[in-house]
């Protein structure tokens, strides 16, 4: 079972020697492209959580597949693999499940197109954009429901199929799946951003073979391959030991009262070949946060934060894949099995890259970051708008949050930022302008990011004042299991939620929770984790403390876990400072390299009276149980 690719003219491609200058240029070029590629999008998109925020990632592949230019690597080769049809010039495939493509997009609100690049006849490219709709259908609004127990409540699943058919839109299958979702009008024009996104860099990579020639473009994408695969070879055997190092980290809970699940890692370098083994990763939840890790997705993982850690001049390719051997437990939490529902993933995908720090550090302390991309907050809010003149018209908003970014060997974790670094904030006015509710507060969270010589970001604490009756749901996690320090840092402080009714009265909710009904003038505290801390916090500039005092990022309280005094006019008590830091370092002894906070069980014993939460039950995994019989 495989596609076949029909072209009508099957010459192959002659590999010719490419001079640097025109190598650098082919590489701009391309590069501008995905840049383009994400412009078109952010100006056709109509969702939020696109247009404002660009949730949707490019690709632009070679002729066989392999990504030159993109972020979540490629998924073509498996697609190749298990698509059953041919792809002729004119097509293009539109998708969404992840189980047909082995988890290269990780959740069905993920639309996903790939469009067959072909000049003269012959395949030349592929391009790609996938991006996260707002609504799918399914049992909840967003289509992301907590309590889901198989994905077929998530919504629409779109198997791989043509959108478009040797130049041919086909209508039917728009109107077919448009018909399943609350928002067919963002849906409808989100697709056409993506379609019209893969088209423009289609363009431009026939532009770029029609100046250098087909033999030169195709040379140079595979010259940029092979050099990123130089490039990361020596740098694997230079970062990665032949002894096995291991790491493991937790997802806090699955919303449905079960916790924490553990996601382990075990790194060693055979040779050339880097191993990176999950065996010892809990087994699937019956609930919602399962992550379909597509290998390929973990290996551009793991090449990127390589390189952003290491070497950030080496372009990011596919070129390194046969260095990497990705093994995931069949079952586990990271490779579920079909059925099993995916929509809440964000988690775990967000928990992989504090696995990657805690795996890339352990034998190079100096370049170890702390914990604290952790996850991936979104909030929704839905229902009819209840203001005069509004005519009682339905809303829906999804909104992607931000926690503190962990502290780094070269300086504090930024305070408030995305998990991807191309995420952007949608802004407060355009929250008010479109949805029935005040933006009250948008501030950093003082004292949140774990202290250290470098401190960890800190989270953020919105309130929303809503102005019309209707119901919330959150997905947010770090509320139970707190972002790490290392080398001497602190954890950051973890994620809550507070519900504050019209009469004062206030409430904490969890950070998972579905269908919250709440009235007029409501509020929401929506407080996220700070990021471990880096470093001893009793090597800190003290009057960088104090100057952190008056930007609000720390107070005068939490200044003391840097070992500084704080005089009544504001200003640094040298000699208390002096006399605090001798008798911390007394007391505590040698410094961490990892400071996890207290183990799992003092967290479960002291959860309640910490966080206002029930602690979460450990899972017992009973279908195993039953099928090992």
């Amino acid at each position: 079972m495989a596609a076949t690719i029909v072209q009508t003219n099957n010459t192959p491609f002659n590999k010719v020697a490419i001079d640097p200058v025109t190598l650098d240029i082919i590489e701009n070029a391309l590069r501008n492209a995905r840049v383009e590629m994400d412009a078109t999008l952010v100006r056709t998109a109509m969702s939020p959580g696109i247009r404002e925020q660009g949730d949707a990632f490019p690709l632009i592949a070679d002729h066989t597949g392999k990504m030159i230019v993109g972020q979540f690597g490629s998924f073509i080769g498996g697609f190749l693999a298990n698509y059953e049809g041919t792809l002729e010039d004119g097509d293009m495939i539109f998708l969404s499940d992840p189980y047909s493509v082995d988890g290269a997009i990780s959740h069905s609100n993920d639309w996903l197109v790939l469009l067959p690049v072909f000049k003269d006849g012959r395949l030349i490219a592929y391009t790609s954009m996938f991006g996260h709709q707002s609504d799918i259908g399914g049992k909840v609004v967003g289509s992301m429901p907590i309590n889901a127990r198989s994905i077929y409540e998530e919504g629409v699943r779109i198997p791989p199929v043509k959108i478009w058919k040797k130049g041919e839109y086909n209508d039917d299958l728009m109107k077919l799946v448009m018909h399943q979702t609350r928002k067919p009008d963002w849906c409808a024009a989100d697709l056409n951003a993506l379609i019209a996104s893969c088209r423009v860099a289609a363009r431009r990579v026939i532009e770029m073979a029609e100046r250098f020639g087909d033999d030169v473009y195709v040379s140079a994408t595979q010259e940029l391959l092979a050099r990123n695969h130089r490039a990361m070879k020596t740098l694997l055997a230079q970062a990665v030991s032949e002894e096995p190092v291991s790491f493991e980290d937790y997802i806090c809970d699955d919303g449905m009262g079960y916790g924490p699940y553990k996601i382990k890692c075990t790194m060693w370098r055979d040779g050339d070949k880097v191993i990176l083994d999950f065996d010892g990763t809990d087994p699937q939840s019956s609930a919602s946060i399962n992550f379909f890790l597509n290998e390929n997705m973990f290996k551009m993982f793991f090449g990127i934060y390589m390189i952003m850690v290491f070497d950030p001049q080496i372009l990011f390719n596919d070129g390194f894949y046969d260095l990497i051997d990705v093994r995931i437990p069949e079952g586990s939490l990271l490779k579920p099995k079909f059925p099993a529902a995916l929509s809440g993933r964000t988690h775990a995908l967000g928990r992989i890259f504090d696995i990657l720090g805690g795996l890339l550090g352990q034998k190079t302390p100096e370049f170890l970051n702390a914990a604290g991309f952790s996850s991936s907050p979104h909030l929704f809010y839905s229902g009819n708008d209840a203001r005069p003149g509004k005519g009682n018209a339905w809303f829906q908003l999804f909104q992607i949050g931000f926690g503190g970014i962990p502290g780094r060997p070269l300086g504090d974790g930024p305070d408030g930022h995305s998990l991807w670094p191309g995420f952007t904030n949608v802004p407060n006015e355009f929250l008010e302008r479109y949805f029935p509710m005040v933006i009250e507060r948008y501030s950093t969270e003082p004292d949140s990011g774990g202290a250290g010589l470098h401190r960890g970001g800190n989270g953020i604490h919105m309130t929303y004042r809503f102005l019309s009756p209707g119901t919330i749901s959150i997905h947010d996690d770090r509320w139970f299991v707190p972002p790490w320090g290392v080398n001497g840092g602190e954890p950051g402080k973890r994620a809550r939620k507070i519900l504050e009714r019209a009469d004062g009265t206030q409430i904490i909710i969890g950070n998972k929770v579905e269908d919250i009904d709440v009235a007029t003038d409501d509020r929401l505290h929506f407080i996220t984790w700070g990021g471990g801390g880096w470093g001893d916090p009793l090597e800190r500039d003290p009057a960088l403390v104090a100057k952190e005092i008056v930007q609000g990022l720390v107070t005068a309280e939490g200044a003391r876990a840097y070992g500084v005094v704080i005089a009544a006019d504001g200003t640094v008590d040298t000699a208390a400072t002096e006399t605090l830091r001798t008798q911390m370092r007394s007391a505590r002894g040698e410094t961490k390299l990892f400071d996890f906070g207290p183990d799992i069980e003092t967290l479960r014993a002291n959860c309640e009276d910490e966080t206002g939460l029930k602690a979460p039950v450990q899972p017992q995994w009973a279908h195993l149980a039953i099928a090992a019989e």
